[in-house]
């Protein structure tokens, strides 16, 4: 018996932050055992990960999944590089994206679909500063706008 849906872990709310996002899609991760039982849990880090295409297979450094807390000689170590599972035809259209629009691959959210733990990958260029300071007082503007209409109808 599967279970459906889908339960959001993590997500890297810095990342839509820092970078314009292009395209993205959904991938697998080969994970260890003790890794997954973590990943249910929650323990989960996105922060300041990416992802690297070497030899032909998609890595993600940085990701740090915590320790189980019953695991004793199986825990790994909790910032290892892991594989990411994708087609090669998806593997090419990545590394073209990286070669040709100088994009960073950026995992934006981690969650469970039915039974299986998924990353969600995007093709993301850097924000210059800014950029980030328009986005931020584009924010501000807008909650003062609600706030305001808010106020009119109380």
């Amino acid at each position: 018996m599967a279970k459906t849906g889908i339960k959001i872990v993590a997500s890297n709310r810095k990342a839509r932050h820092d970078f314009f996002i292009d395209d993205s899609l959904e991938v697998g991760i080969s994970l260890k055992g003790t890794e997954v039982k973590s990943i249910r849990e929650g323990r989960i880090n996105l922060k300041e990960s990416y992802a690297s295409i070497d030899d032909g297979e998609v890595f993600i450094n940085n990701m740090h999944i915590s320790p189980y807390k019953q695991g004793n000689i199986q825990n790994v170590d909790p910032i290892r590089k892991r594989k990411l599972l994708l087609h090669k035809r998806q593997i090419r259209k990545l590394k073209q994206d990286t070669l040709t629009k100088n994009a960073t691959l950026v995992p934006l959210k981690a969650y469970i679909k039915n039974g299986k733990i998924k990353i969600e990958l995007a093709t993301a260029r850097g924000k210059k500063l800014y950029d980030k300071r328009r986005d931020i007082a584009k924010k501000d503007a807008e909650r003062r706008m609600r706030q305001h209409s808010s106020e009119k109808y109380d």
